[in-house]
């Protein structure tokens, strides 16, 4: 007797989760050989021989299993199930528990220390540094929006496939820091990206992170079925020409690679020390074990989505989106204070007065001290002594005067003329670090 085929129209789907909970329901009924479910067409095939199954059982299964029979209507923006909401509410009330444990227990303080080494074994430390505390915020939650949507997408897959997203990316990470580093140590040197285009590309992640957030705590069911996709032309070029945010292998070791010219304080210090080799080979080593040093940080918080299983999975989901979208507003907060459309350039001002010397400290948890009073009209000698070149402080910058420099241990020296009266900021090239000139008349 041949097999038969009888399509019907589920509403209620939206990830694979709801797929393989609406084939196994449905295999329960006698005569069914096999179903597939598909949630993006919200259609379900029965494959069955002999009698055709009833529709009544049929719905009566599909009801038992939280869905309705017909097709999905227009989702809405916000969701009428209380179970959404249920768990959410217990998402954020272990996102409270783990935040409040980890301020209690001085955790990113103890990440938070010196590196003074030199050498390919600096590198290496300060990737571990990086990889748990800056890297982290700016990338790890990039990491962690993409692989929790790979394994919510599918959970019928074995810890170690759900894991290999992450291998993927940090290896795409390894090789790209690899090539980037050896040209820009060919080249001898810096990238010399601007104030604004650092915050441009941090406010981008951001966003990126903040839609992956809002998608996992499936509360806007709306946005299930919305991706981001790169527009054809630049797909086309870098070789994606259907990929979006959402899981590939091509697009995340791309995106692994692409994370050198984010604007991370750490990676730029490296960066800087690459550019000092000289050397293709010695630049290529020393940002390739940079970003294997970034690694274990990175792998560890996108390994958790591998673990976690069926309702437990659904509240780490929601738990780990909300995550990612607190990343995303810090990220973009921090941004908007690279950002600035001002056309002022003091370095171009010349004036023959003494300057006034204004000394400051960089460490490892910022700038000391960080205000200042100046005159207006007047040069400024700001000494900036380094203690510790290798952190996310080492970076600075002046938005306003478009002054960036990348601090040395040691004495450093940056010298400008304050044009109008009122506050100029500086910060770090992530805005994590600022400080402030109050000028006066």
């Amino acid at each position: 007797m041949s097999q038969q085929t009888k399509k019907i129209f589920i509403s209620g789907m939206h990830c694979r989760s709801c797929e393989l909970l609406i084939e196994d329901q449905l295999k329960k009924i006698p005569g069914i050989a096999s179903v597939k479910a598909n949630q993006k067409t919200g259609q379900v095939e029965l494959f069955y021989q002999g009698q055709e199954p009833n529709s009544e059982t049929i719905a009566k299964e599909i009801i038992s299993a939280g869905y309705q029979m017909g097709k999905q209507s227009s989702l809405p923006w916000l969701s009428n199930d209380y179970r959404d909401y249920r768990d959410l509410l217990l998402a954020v009330g272990i996102l409270a528990v783990i935040v409040f444990l980890i301020s209690q227990t001085g955790v990113f303080n103890f990440f938070n220390i010196s590196v003074n080494e030199t050498g390919l074994f600096t590198a290496l430390i300060v990737g571990l540094v990086a990889g748990v505390s800056t890297c982290l915020a700016l990338i790890g939650g990039l990491v962690l929006g993409l692989s929790s949507r790979y394994a919510e997408a599918h959970p019928e897959a074995s810890v170690k496939q759900k894991f290999m997203p992450n291998i993927y990316f940090n290896l795409g990470r390894i090789l790209g820091f690899g090539f980037f580093g050896g040209l820009i140590g060919l080249l001898g040197m810096a990238l010399g990206l601007s104030s604004n285009l650092l915050g441009l590309l941090t406010i981008l992640v951001g966003g990126v992170m903040i839609f992956l957030g809002l998608k996992l705590i499936e509360v806007f069911p709306a946005l299930r079925y919305k991706t981001i996709t790169l527009p054809a032309k630049i797909a086309k070029v870098i070789g994606l020409n259907k990929s979006s945010i959402e899981y590939s292998v091509r697009n995340t070791l791309t995106m692994g690679a692409l994370t050198f010219f984010l604007p991370c304080g750490f990676t730029q210090a490296i960066q800087l020390y690459a550019v000092s080799t000289g050397s293709f080979i010695a630049g290529a080593l020393i940002m390739m074990l940079f970003a294997l040093g970034t690694t274990p940080g990175l792998l560890g918080i996108g390994g958790l989505t591998a673990i976690f299983k069926g309702q437990t999975a659904r509240v780490f989901f929601m738990t780990a989106g909300l995550l990612v979208i607190i990343l995303g507003v810090y990220n973009i907060t921090n941004a908007s204070q690279l950002i600035s459309f001002s056309s002022v350039n003091g370095s171009k001002v010349q004036s023959v007065r003494e300057p006034q010397i204004i000394r400051m400290t960089q460490g490892a948890n910022g700038y000391s001290p960080n205000v200042f009073t100046i005159k207006k009209g007047q040069p400024v000698k700001w000494i900036i002594t380094s203690t510790d070149p290798f952190t996310c402080a080492s970076s600075i910058m002046i938005r306003e005067y478009g002054l960036s420099r990348g601090l040395k241990k040691g004495e450093n020296i940056i010298e400008f003329t304050p044009t109008k009266a009122g506050e100029i900021k500086f910060s770090c090239t992530m805005g994590m670090y600022t400080g402030k000139f109050i000028v006066k008349e």
